[in-house]
């Protein structure tokens, strides 16, 4: 009988924070539903009521102050909640986006959800959208049951894609976690069929497992604890490999329809813009990702990047309150590496607003999951159920 693992009391993340992909805007924390692998669980944040950390105006003001902002960033909304889950969500929400379309944000905005677009948020998608904010809607549905996805309306959620389309917003299905039982060839074609119609890609990815999240996800996928605690929780994703398997094959049925494994390149396709995060040529993006020849080509010609040497360097680590670590830098491969570890937070923003490879070792008071600047790779288990 597997041990009870205690109550967390909540954690509250930063207002913004740094991401590997984008900026996390969190002005609301805490989730009223109960997704099984949600990262949010061991920080008391699942099953409560959603709390207000920042007011819509407050949250504009912190954004722009931060060290973390930059204008070519994605910022992702409310990754602490969901902002569709309650009906003080959605208000915070529609205030937030005029806010940010009336401060004139340059930054394209991401939602991600499993709710519902009630008429009042699509009507305020419009409007934004034309006062010239970009929103791109990241729909996470997994095809799983709401026996892992408590409290989730999966008709609801479905029903958000052509919601979307309809009224012209961007929409990147969010294909996350893969746990055995949403890997079958089965589920795998109902949620494609269904996808396909609406969005513009998908990004494929394993459950992510943070540090400390090993126990906490082996009721959902008991072969987790045949593996070893680190190796799990070092790993950029963990795939059951029969779903690894099925990816590759996925063109002969859904043709040049996207699907990638890397989230940054979801967005250089839907954005129109070329790779900043020096995918191109790697083995993901190579032998991974399914991506369109035009988006290849894009990727290939490039794009000017900014200059970056020594100073520029230190000026923004000085900038990131980073200047205790020795680091080295390599200006052939633009990769700047720590001799020691820092956090993930910096490390990130370095990453993306110089647009150069970094390399630091794991940060053990670290909660975030690892990611590229520690090296992590993907980790595949084997499923051993009778299926």
């Amino acid at each position: 009988m597997p041990k009870s693992i205690p109550l967390a009391s909540r954690f509250y993340e930063p207002v913004v924070d740094q991401h590997e992909s984008w900026i996390a805007v969190n002005p609301r924390q805490g989730c009223p539903k109960n997704c099984g692998y949600c990262y949010l669980k061991d920080r008391g944040q699942t099953l409560v009521k959603p709390v207000e950390v920042a007011t819509p105006k407050d949250t504009v003001a912190q954004l722009l102050a931060s060290p973390y902002y930059h204008r070519d960033a994605v910022l992702a909304l409310y990754t602490c909640t969901d902002a569709l889950a309650t009906p003080p969500n959605r208000a915070h929400l529609i205030k937030l986006l005029h806010a940010l379309a009336a401060e004139c944000i340059p930054n394209p905005v991401c939602l991600i959800t499993k709710c519902a677009f009630t008429p009042e948020v699509l009507t305020c998608l419009e409007t934004v959208q034309r006062k010239g904010l970009r929103v791109i809607v990241y729909l996470s549905y997994s095809g799983l049951g709401p026996d892992v996805e408590q409290g989730i309306d999966h008709d609801a959620l479905r029903a958000n894609f052509p919601a979307l389309h309809h009224i012209g917003t961007p929409v990147i299905h969010y294909w996350r976690p893969f746990l055995p039982t949403n890997s079958t060839p089965e589920a795998v074609t109902r949620v494609l069929d269904h996808v396909t119609q609406y969005a513009r890609c998908s990004v494929a990815i394993g459950l992510k497992v943070k540090p400390g999240g090993h126990e906490l996800l082996t009721g959902l996928w008991p072969e987790l604890a045949d593996n070893d605690k680190d190796d799990v929780e070092r790993a950029s994703s963990v795939w059951p490999e029969q779903m690894r398997a099925m990816l590759p094959h996925l063109p002969d049925i859904y043709g040049d329809y996207p699907i990638y494994e890397t989230n940054t390149c979801a967005l250089s396709c839907v954005l129109d813009q070329p790779d900043r995060f020096h995918i191109l040529g790697s083995t993901v993006c190579e032998k991974q990702n399914h991506c369109p020849a035009a988006q290849r080509a894009l990727c290939e010609k490039g794009e000017p990047a900014p200059p970056v040497n020594e100073d520029s360097i230190t000026a923004h680590l000085e900038k990131l309150g980073v200047t205790q670590v020795r680091w080295s830098w390599d200006p052939a491969s633009k990769t700047l590496t720590f001799l020691a570890p820092i956090p993930t937070a910096p490390a990130n923003n370095l990453a993306q607003t110089l647009r150069i490879r970094v390399r630091t070792a794991a940060n053990a008071s670290d909660h975030y999951w690892t990611g590229k600047v520690t090296g992590s790779v993907p980790l595949m288990i084997q499923d051993n159920r009778d299926v």
